[in-house]
């Protein structure tokens, strides 16, 4: 089983570095831009593992706060990846240099969070309305969801249309040939991501780890190892914007897929089926976004000792209060 983890976590390691390479080179010959390439194509690849955790805890292992706090948690883990950004990042902490373009990104994080939030907080206390198998808060995130990333795209296409045309910087690739790359490397990163998340569980079972903080933060490293992966490989190679839009890219479908968990939960509504302890990740899920939302809009993340700035310590430490919440209280 370890020889299996350490093989997975090697390919990963391989095929998401030229999934971020790619990815530039899919944004350079598409004119799409790094930042919608991240947000909505490579968020989709590093999210899958997460996925298929959420929706077996929802319909195999029974188990809505599992599902909840695997994507909610999932979301907390990965903006906390800032911090190790900085310390692989060769020009300075990464939020200086980023694009204020992002804070859209950042604006429809904190809606998908709040109606998440508001979803848990009612759904105990008064009957929500259902559309079919879906209640009225899935609804909407699923919907607000897919609003968002079209409108991301299309105000990306309007800035782009207003640069400067320049040379492209890969002349030896085509786009074809950058997609054919691309979904391969996408394909190694999503099977030895979802195999990695099982293999975890099966050490975390054998070695009698499964209901303790070491083996959850084992899971936890399992299914958010493709977004390690690919943002700091961005980000050692000169596409930060690439790594941040992967991150609220990969957020923003973490908190829509609870209205995708919603739908295949037999149980009923399954913002009413799980605990409110789960208020408290998604406050400080909304928090880790605002934190991240205010290094992009006010553009000073000076290091304040070595290679640390302001913002890390501080996202560090909302998810580690994160971690004890889900690791203490069951809630994933």
């Amino acid at each position: 089983m370890w020889l299996q983890f350490f093989l997975c976590l090697a390919a990963i390691l391989v095929a998401g570095t030229r999934l971020a390479k790619y990815a530039d080179v899919i944004a350079d010959k598409s004119k799409l831009g790094r930042i919608w390439v991240g947000l909505a194509l490579v968020a989709m690849i590093t999210t899958m593992p997460e996925m298929a955790t959420g929706i077996s805890a929802a319909t195999l292992v029974d188990s809505p706060d599992l599902a909840i706090g695997t994507l909610i948690g999932s979301c907390c883990f990965n903006l906390s990846l800032l911090a190790i950004l900085d310390l692989v990042s060769k020009r300075g902490p990464v939020l200086e240099h980023i694009s204020t373009r992002h804070l859209p990104g950042v604006r429809w994080g904190l809606v998908l969070l709040t109606i998440a939030g508001l979803g848990v907080f009612l759904a105990p206390r008064i009957t929500l309305p259902m559309l079919g198998w879906l209640s009225i808060p899935a609804l909407l995130l699923i919907v607000v969801y897919f609003y968002a990333i079209r409108r991301i795209l299309r105000a990306e296409r309007q800035f782009l249309t207003q640069e400067v045309e320049v040379a492209t910087r890969y002349v030896t690739l085509t786009l074809k040939g950058a997609l054919v790359r691309f979904f391969a490397s996408a394909a190694v990163v999503v099977a030895a991501g979802i195999w990695l998340s099982f293999i975890g569980d099966e050490i975390a079972v054998s070695t009698g780890w499964g209901s303790s903080f070491v083996g959850n933060l084992l899971l936890a490293m399992a299914t958010s190892a493709p977004e390690l992966v690919v943002s700091v490989s961005a980000v050692r190679m000169g596409f930060a914007d690439i790594a941040l839009a992967d991150i609220l890219g990969a957020n923003m479908i973490d908190t829509g897929m609870l209205g995708l968990m919603d739908g295949v939960y037999s149980r009923g509504s399954l913002f009413a089926a799980v605990g409110q302890v789960n208020l408290a990740v998604i406050v400080c899920a909304a928090v880790m976004v605002a934190v991240t939302g205010l290094a992009i809009w006010k553009r000073n993340a000076r290091y304040i000792f070595w290679r640390v700035s302001w913002y890390s310590p501080l996202l560090v430490g909302l998810y580690l209060v994160v971690a004890y919440v889900l690791f203490t209280y069951g809630a994933g």
